[in-house]
């Protein structure tokens, strides 16, 4: 059996630290009210018939007090209950020491693999992993209701971004980079003017995205279909300056083709601004900033033709890479991109399919863009099309009082996530029992992210100027709060899931893929909208649900179940519980009939969603990406490629790692042997633990972001 404690390690249960910790409240009270050897056996022995492969350390310390008061120990257990508190303030006075000397030492896995944007052993880096430690602690032990805690624990649900949560801080946004763009800004008390140039803009924006990083703790993204305003503005000034100075002496045509190329000079310099910026700033968390970029041609767009040459750049760019160290072109993390497919560029003889074709090729190489289709987005979000927040989390429909929609400006407040299969564990095929258990586990989801509400609740602008003062979210005033910005659905508060594949295995015995299967789902999913649509109409607040990308949690999730529920097939033996909705990774199902049948799941999770398929080769396989671009536009509203993807340091290869006759990681272009001096990585799963070999030393490995 094993002891979770309260820091959240598991250690071996031990009987003699129970029989030690009454005999010294034994101590404090007189023979008559002392309890017996045997009774203290009586204690121990009923602790270990429960025959529970995890417990909790207050569980055991629960169980020890009713006992006692079951053997008429009164005095005995209030001596026992007062020793109890006596120590719960000792832990409280430092419960950090042992967490943040691991980060220093580096040995504190389960922190350092958390974040796979954040390097840990930088300075810089843990510094903030330092206070997230001690924001966790604090979160733990006063800021949350004991049950919240206790809930996180035990893996009923999981409490996103504790770390961060001591701050009045939020999750993600989208900024409204128009109007910080077109009515200027403020960083560090100077005023930032409106753009004269396109090359300014971009460095405006990337000034921008900086400052929005180190304020809140996840993804912002920027629409870039606002530059091209300034891409204009930038072609007017080179074509006024050309007939100012030489109207008399070159011809209209070559004054045309002098100021194009001098824009195309521009708009090459203003792209890889915003990519070398991003990739070469650390926020205040220790990290580059986590954005994403929106790559939308709007049809109704006056400046539809720059923003066509500005999404054709960008690509490129990506394309080609950003060198390393070494001077080898490599994959940048970042900025993500989002490419959307509409009407004109979808490969059916539309004006831009020629930006379509360098995305799908831009995927091949780099992994990026992951695709909206702008055709299903509109059916699901009453004819509006709008970038997720960062990476995949979006916002509801949401009209001013002119009755205009509004995206950009908008933000979300937190995330909390409901572990289902080990709803489903408990349950037993008892579908009773399943849903008066969800329901009540809804409700404790909802007091968690009622937390999240209220911790923002009060916040003066101050704590943010660039978001609630300077544009970014809003233009406050001084001394205001952003309470009004928390309300009436202007932000959202995401419900997360894990675990549809297996909820549904457990309670039907079959895989959601299947027709009993995917009725029993659908009632899930529907259930959980119904349920997060209703707490809306009740508080007010933008609930909505979520189809978490939590890679990491998915291994947490399992990892909890296992150790408390023992190996159960196709369930905890796997290691990891699928993502959200998602068909798990060993059904045999192709490209298209997965989209097809993950895109019911993506509606019903209105607060976010994305499906991804793994494509073998996919720069020998243009052909067969452009086949599933068409069919994302038609079929479902947001997906990505995935495949292997690795790099060898030592001289810069950008291919796939092999695994030699040795079970060795090795370079198939200089020989490297060394695992450390390479990044393995599988865009499969998104497992972020430590790498181990199988129990068979086959050539099945667990890469640092993979799946056996």
């Amino acid at each position: 059996m094993k002891v979770i404690k309260r820091d959240g390690r598991s250690v071996d249960y031990d009987r003699q630290k129970i029989a030690i910790a009454i005999e010294k409240a034994n101590k404090e009270v007189s023979k008559k009210e002392k309890a017996s050897k045997e009774e203290i056996n009586s204690i121990i022995e009923y602790i270990e018939e429960l025959n529970k492969k995890r417990i909790l350390v207050e569980d055991i310390q629960d169980i020890i007090e009713q006992k006692l008061m079951e053997f008429g120990k009164y005095d005995l257990a209030k001596k026992y209950i007062v020793y109890r508190y006596t120590r719960a303030l000792v832990r409280k006075q430092n419960t950090t020491d042992e967490s943040i000397l691991g980060l220093i030492r580096n040995t504190n896995k389960d922190v350092m693999e958390e974040n796979s944007n954040k390097n840990a052993v930088a300075a810089s880096t843990q510094r903030d992993l330092i206070a997230g430690e001690v924001s966790k602690d604090l979160t733990k032990r006063i800021l949350l209701p004991e049950k919240i805690s206790k809930a996180h624990e035990e893996g009923i649900l999981h409490f996103h971004d504790a770390d961060y949560f001591l701050q009045p801080i939020f999750n993600c946004c989208l900024i409204n980079i128009k109007d910080m763009l077109d009515n200027g800004t403020v960083m560090n008390g100077k005023l930032i003017e409106t753009p004269k140039s396109f090359q300014v803009a971009c460095t405006v924006v990337t000034q921008i995205i900086a400052a929005v990083a180190s304020s809140q703790y996840g993804g912002q993204s920027v629409d870039l279909k606002h530059l091209g305003k300034y891409l204009r503005v930038s072609y007017n000034k080179f074509k006024r300056e050309l007939e100012e100075s030489y109207k008399d002496e070159l011809a209209p045509e070559l004054i045309e083709k002098i100021a194009r190329k001098r824009l195309k000079t521009e708009l090459s310099a203003g792209v890889q601004t915003i990519q070398y910026q991003i990739n070469t700033l650390m926020t205040t968390n220790g990290q580059s900033p986590f954005v994403t970029l929106f790559l939308h041609l709007d049809k109704d767009d006056e400046y539809i033709e720059e923003n066509a040459m500005i999404i054709q750049e960008v690509l490129e760019q990506r394309y080609k890479g950003i060198k390393n160290e070494k001077g080898v072109y490599v994959t940048p993390a970042f900025p993500k991109l989002i490419y959307v497919l509409d009407d004109h560029n979808c490969l059916k003889g539309g004006k831009y399919d020629y930006l379509t074709e360098l995305a799908v090729k831009c995927s091949a190489k780099r992994m990026y863009p992951d695709y909206i289709s702008a055709k299903k987005m509109r059916e699901n979000y009453e004819g509006n099309v709008f970038s997720p927040m960062g990476c995949r989390s979006f916002l509801a429909p949401w009209k001013d009082e002119n009755g205009n929609y509004k995206f950009e400006g908008r933000f979300n407040q937190g995330v909390v996530s409901i572990n289902l299969p080990q709803i489903g564990i408990i349950a037993d095929k008892d579908e009773e029992k399943f849903w008066k258990l969800l329901d009540e586990r809804l409700e404790l989801c909802k007091e968690a992210l009622m937390c999240r509400h209220y911790a923002l609740l009060g916040t003066n602008v101050e704590v943010s100027p660039i978001h609630w003062k300077y544009g970014a979210i809003a233009r406050l005033k001084d001394g205001d709060t952003i309470d009004s910005l928390l309300k009436g659905g202007y932000s959202t508060i995401s419900l997360g899931y894990i675990g549809i594949y297996e909820v549904t295995k457990l309670m039907k015995g079959v895989s959601h893929t299947t027709k009993e299967g995917h009725e029993f789902a659908i009632r899930v999913m529907k259930h959980l909208r119904e349920t997060t649509d209703r707490w809306k109409k009740e508080t007010g607040i933008g609930f909505a649900l979520y189809g978490t990308p939590a890679e990491s949690l998915c291994y947490r999730f399992a990892k909890i179940d296992k150790e408390k529920f023992g190996s159960i097939e196709d369930v905890t033996d796997k290691g990891y519980y699928t993502n959200s909705y998602h068909v798990d990774v060993r059904e045999k199902i192709d490209a298209f009939s997965k989209l097809k049948f993950e895109s019911e799941f993506q509606v019903l999770s209105s607060g976010g969603a994305i499906s991804y398929v793994e494509i073998p080769n996919m720069t020998k396989n243009l052909d067969a990406l452009k086949e599933l671009v068409k069919f994302i536009y038609d079929n479902i509203q947001y997906a990505e490629f995935n495949t292997k993807s690795d790099y060898c340091h030592v001289c810069g290869f950008d291919g796939e790692i092999i695994i030699n006759d040795n079970n060795e990681w090795e370079c198939p272009n200089c020989g490297n042997k060394d695992h450390a001096k390479m990044n393995v990585t599988r865009r499969t799963c998104g497992y972020l633990g430590e790498n181990f070999w199988n129990a068979g030393k086959t050539k099945e490995i667990k890469a640092r972001v993979t799946h056996l």
